[in-house]
């Protein structure tokens, strides 16, 4: 192992996710679709490869045959200490609908080398979160009911009194029923699974668990938010597909069905994660085009000192652009591109 992260790497990250936020945007306002995670991926990208890391890419955008930028083990920074593990998703979803819907973000973040679950051939898994006081309360293998149960005598408080952040996915009919007939308050999002494990976690949202199935990548960076807000997650492989199912077997046998918490997902206690807002949501204000700047809004962490910083930042692009080589008025960038 190479020396240790001493840098905030979060406050460096947020250069990142800004990037691939501010060029998102201008697809998203242009109704862009099948470009936007391509152009955003490029401009986060070259943000990455300005840092002061030795990172290899263990959450990206895909595989290398099919993914030209931020592949499944492609190297970003400068090649230099520390050696790092990095998750990123530049646009949080499918853009054709993430973009067009709330809570969207822009998220990266970094571990020590080898620290990071890699989801390999698991594609969906389900989850639950909570925060700090609930954290040793869930149980993946009761029901969703029990768990409640528990979280509510954890938190000193009636089942009746939790919200509960579900995604709005069919797949999620009979949890949903379940949920409903404890009493249980139900807050259905049309995306956000990273944001709903976000606000799980942190004190004062409001949200008190977040249970839904959805992708395993996203989970890596939600297990890396959680860990820095002292919470609790639970993950279990939930393959949606004969095939997925099939290929999980194969790779895992009785394995597959084990139960991993946030420190089986990242291992590592020092983890730095930065999440820009692409639209509004309930966690993050939206990139905001003003005539006389760009307003975007920040949140990051780190788990080692467990301080979280919101970052509101106004972008002029007309100075941007003078030494930034990402085009950000039409999304166009070279790769040597370099971020203020």
């Amino acid at each position: 192992m190479s020396e240790r992260p001493q840098r905030n790497l979060s406050l460096e990250l947020v250069r990142a996710t800004e990037a691939a936020a501010l060029v998102a945007a201008r697809y998203r306002d242009r109704r862009e679709w099948d470009t936007a995670n391509a152009a955003a991926a490029k401009a986060m990208r070259a943000v990455l490869q300005t840092i002061d890391m030795d990172g290899v890419i263990v959450v990206g955008e895909g595989e290398k045959k099919t993914t030209p930028l931020l592949f499944h083990g492609e190297m970003v920074g400068t090649s230099h200490p520390p050696a790092v593990d990095v998750a990123i998703d530049s646009i949080e979803g499918t853009p054709a609908r993430a973009l067009d819907r709330p809570n969207t973000l822009s998220l990266a973040a970094l571990a020590e080398r080898w620290s990071l679950w890699d989801p390999g051939p698991s594609v969906y898994v389900e989850e639950i979160v909570v925060g700090a006081q609930a954290r040793e309360a869930i149980d993946l293998s009761l029901s969703p009911a029990e768990n409640l149960e528990r979280v509510a005598e954890a938190l000193r408080c009636r089942v009746s009194d939790l919200t509960v952040f579900v995604l709005d996915k069919p797949r999620h009919e009979q949890l949903l029923n379940d949920l409903r007939a404890t009493g249980a308050r139900v807050e259905l999002n049309s995306g956000g699974f990273i944001v709903g494990a976000i606000l799980a976690a942190m004190p004062g949202t409001g949200i008190d668990m977040m249970m839904s199935t959805g992708r395993a990548s996203e989970s890596v960076l939600a297990a890396c938010a959680v860990k820095a807000l002292d919470g609790g997650l639970q993950i279990r492989r939930a393959p949606q597909s004969a095939e997925e199912e099939a290929r999980v077997q194969a790779a895992l046998g009785k394995r597959a069905s084990q139960i991993m918490t946030e420190s089986d997902v990242c291992k590592s206690e020092d983890v730095f994660l930065a999440a820009t807002g692409i639209t509004d949501g309930r966690l993050l204000h939206g990139v905001e085009f003003r005539r006389d700047g760009v307003t975007t809004e920040s949140l990051v962490m780190r788990a080692r000192s467990g301080t979280l910083r919101y970052v509101r930042a106004i972008h002029r692009l007309d100075k941007l652009m003078q030494f930034s080589q990402i085009d950000y008025t039409d999304g166009k960038m070279d790769e040597a591109a370099q971020h203020g």
